[in-house]
């Protein structure tokens, strides 16, 4: 009993923080991301108007119940309630909800698709999707991409790397398992080779969808060591829920080097 008493009183200590309320109360799953506080603050936000709206409402409902019950009122009032509380509250709710739009959810949303690291401040890696796997690419050592071209691409080069550029010797191309070191800015060029895919990284927050012929950048900050699933957003054929077998793998700085060395110049397998 008692133990089920310190969990409650826990429970509610919990529910009034962002945090607390965010994991503990709405379940949402875990942030392994700095750029995804602001989505999970988003979040909190909304959910804390709709509880209070949901208590107003109801108690509101409640005051109607005893105010206007029929021995209260035997009589029908044909003026009806001159109040302007409603009007108030109704005039408060939607300046509430056009702060978080206006001055929440739009900033956030801007900030996402306009405000990319510097690739050379960042881990930069390309990436094609394809039914029913994911594509990564690094550049090697040098730090450099060899050249591409989109009449390359066949089955055995996704990316349509030319094998005459010597920059692109040491590229490193790897399948499902993406490596990113902890703490720094990760900059995506993301594409597909056949149909409309979505990369999703739930505990990065990002989603962004991956069209053919288009390469589109998306960024995260991963701050927490360990091994994330990646997910497909659209539906992308038969073998879908084969594109959650993907991964990304937060390592430290060290650790990503030490596996950056160890695949650069390797041969690359598709299995």
């Amino acid at each position: 009993m008692k133990e089920w008493f310190t969990y409650i009183v826990q429970f509610l200590a919990d529910a009034f923080t962002r945090e607390g309320f965010a994991h503990r109360v709405l379940g949402l799953p875990e942030l392994a991301s700095s750029t995804g506080q602001g989505v999970d603050d988003l979040l909190v936000y909304v959910h804390w108007l709709m509880l209070a709206l949901f208590v107003g409402w109801v108690a509101y409902f409640g005051y109607v119940l005893f105010r206007f019950n029929a021995k209260r009122n035997q009589a029908a009032s044909y003026e009806g309630s001159t109040s302007k509380v409603p009007s108030g509250v109704e005039l408060a709710i939607v300046a509430i909800e056009a702060v978080l739009l206006l001055g929440v959810a739009i900033p956030l949303w801007g900030k996402n698709v306009n405000q990319f690291p510097k690739p050379e401040n960042a881990t930069v890696i390309q990436i094609m999707a394809q039914q029913f796997a994911w594509n990564a690419r690094y550049p090697g050592l040098d730090g450099k991409f060899g050249r591409q071209d989109m009449k390359l691409i066949a089955t055995d080069n996704v990316f349509g790397v030319d094998p005459a550029d010597p920059a692109g010797k040491d590229d490193i191309q790897i399948l499902n398992e993406i490596h990113v070191p902890v703490n720094k800015p990760v900059l995506i060029y993301l594409s597909s080779k056949d149909v409309i895919h979505s990369l999703k990284l739930v505990a990065m927050r990002i989603t962004q969808d991956a069209i053919p012929g288009l390469r589109i950048p998306c960024t995260f900050t991963p701050n927490k060591i360990g091994r994330y699933q990646i997910e497909c957003a659209q539906l992308c054929g038969g073998g879908h829920s084969a594109m959650s077998g993907g991964f990304v793998v937060v390592q430290s700085q060290e650790d990503f080097d030490a596996w950056l060395k160890s695949k650069s110049g390797a041969t690359t397998s598709f299995e």
